[in-house]
């Protein structure tokens, strides 16, 4: 099983979503016009303008903020450390140029979402790339392995890494056994969990802009006190790069580790193209009633992620100058011994309490996409989620106490074939989100709110449900 998967990694990782990834937003980038940088405020519009969800959907706001919890994990914290050690401050450049055409592919991904999402029997909205899949490209059998993978992957697997992230930091910052903060996890997601997608996005609603706002400050304060260093370190990110500058400040990389590195990292933590964050924005009523609003809302999610996050992240490590090439500190072990210099002995339990935020929205947001995918595999009743809820649970206990490289390296493998389905996906529907974009922009240009027209798509007819794109 060991070579099946590492092999099975080794195509995924090494050759088709490193390189599938980057060309479908580079594809995304051109044929939208550079939509992540023309209609950048319109992102933040779509945001700050929504006006409350109904008995159907959440409010974008609610809808970012899932993603977001899903999306800002430990990736951000251990991941960049990561990035930084094996491929030196260039690749948190590539990290950026990753995000800039990623925010094109979650445009597109989220916006089919919403165009095809459907109601479940409670009346809520439910979608994601199973259900454009088989209902605009008519492959239910891709629609069913994707909807599998993602359960496997999010629901189960990945909650158990990002719990055991949380038992290893508490232990070592805090002395707490690992089994007790695994049932302690447990006990706090059931409360969450077993309120819904619903009560995950109200839950979402207010810690994510907690924790991530309480890490931008921290990281802002650490920019004030060494602003006079700020200039140089974002040069060498630059310089670095590109060989410019291979060794500074004992800093060894090269443009193949700068690049590789900063790629592979980036598409972990954004995960734009990956499949994941489209059931959240499904799940959406969008204001405006447009398609397309929702997939502003979710590019702008990967700039928070990877630009704002990540970059802090990146920033206080290179400003405290721990990081060293060789000395084998890395990953959480790295960022905690930067914000030690930072904060002194506070910065071991604010990096703790971090990944406990960081991880534990991770673990109800990845739950709910997994929700989203039983719904479309017509086992999202009472019954089903209930077993799902109960996996979820035993996966974050089992998790915290031990970490089995082979389960992990399977959901790896699970979210390449995942991620690859949704690549072709939305390529082949293409076509329908650039009409989309289209069309949107051209009401803004008319002086009107955007609103979503059915007649205008005759082409779409049998696939989209009429009642929800109702004329208004």
């Amino acid at each position: 099983m060991d070579a099946i998967i590492d092999f099975l990694n080794t195509i995924f990782w090494g050759y088709v979503l490193i390189y599938g990834l980057i060309a479908v937003g580079i594809f995304f980038t051109l044929r939208l016009a550079f939509v992540q940088v023309v209609h950048f405020p319109e992102m933040l519009r779509t945001i700050v303008g929504s006006r409350g969800g109904d008995k159907s959907g959440i409010t974008p706001f609610q809808a970012l903020c899932t993603s977001l919890a899903s999306r800002v994990g430990t990736g951000n914290l251990a991941g960049v450390a990561v990035a930084l050690y094996l491929g030196g401050p260039g690749a948190i450049f590539w990290m950026w140029v990753v995000a800039f055409v990623g925010m094109a592919t979650a445009y597109s991904e989220s916006t089919l979402a919403q165009l095809y999402k459907i109601r479940n029997e409670d009346g809520e909205f439910r979608g994601g790339p199973a259900f454009y899949i088989a209902r605009g490209l008519r492959a239910p059998w891709a629609a069913v392995i994707f909807s599998i993978c993602l359960i496997l992957t999010f629901g189960l697997i990945f909650n158990a890494v990002q719990a055991n992230s949380i038992s290893s930091a508490m232990e070592a910052a805090f002395g707490v056994p690992k089994l007790a903060v695994g049932v302690a996890i447990a006990a706090l997601a059931a409360i969450v969990i077993f309120g819904g997608i619903r009560g995950i996005a109200r839950f979402a609603e207010w810690v994510v802009p907690f924790m991530a706002g309480a890490y931008v400050l921290v990281a802002l304060y650490v920019v004030v006190v060494n602003f006079s260093e700020v200039p140089g370190v974002l040069a060498l990110i630059v310089k670095s790069a590109f060989g410019i500058e291979e060794a500074a400040g004992g800093v060894a990389g090269s443009i193949t580790a700068a690049m590789l590195n900063g790629v592979k990292r980036g598409l972990f933590s954004n995960e734009a193209g990956m499949g994941s964050a489209p059931n959240a924005a499904a799940t959406a009523t969008p204001d405006p009633h447009h398609p397309s609003s929702q997939g502003f809302v979710q590019a702008f999610g990967v700039f928070i992620d990877t630009i704002v996050i990540c970059s802090a992240t990146a920033i206080m490590i290179l400003l405290s100058g721990v990081l060293a090439p060789g000395s084998g500190v890395t990953g959480t072990e790295l960022t905690q011994a930067a914000l030690d210099v930072h904060l002194g002995g506070f910065g071991t339990y604010f990096v703790a309490l971090a990944i406990f935020f960081f991880a534990f929205t991770s673990i109800v947001a990845n739950y709910a996409y997994a929700e989203n995918a039983m719904t479309y595999l017509g086992i999202g009743n009472k019954a089903g989620l209930y077993t799902l809820r109960v996996g979820t649970l035993g996966m974050v206990v089992w998790g915290a106490m031990q970490s089995v490289s082979t389960v992990f390296n399977a959901a790896d493998a699970s979210m390449g074939l995942m991620a690859t389905i949704n690549l072709v996906a939305i390529v082949l529907m293409s076509g329908t989100v650039i009409k989309l974009t289209r069309d949107y922009f051209e009401q803004r240009k008319q002086g009107v709110v955007p609103h979503f027209h059915s007649a205008r798509y005759p082409e779409l007819a049998g696939e989209i449900d009429p009642d929800i794109w109702r004329e208004r």
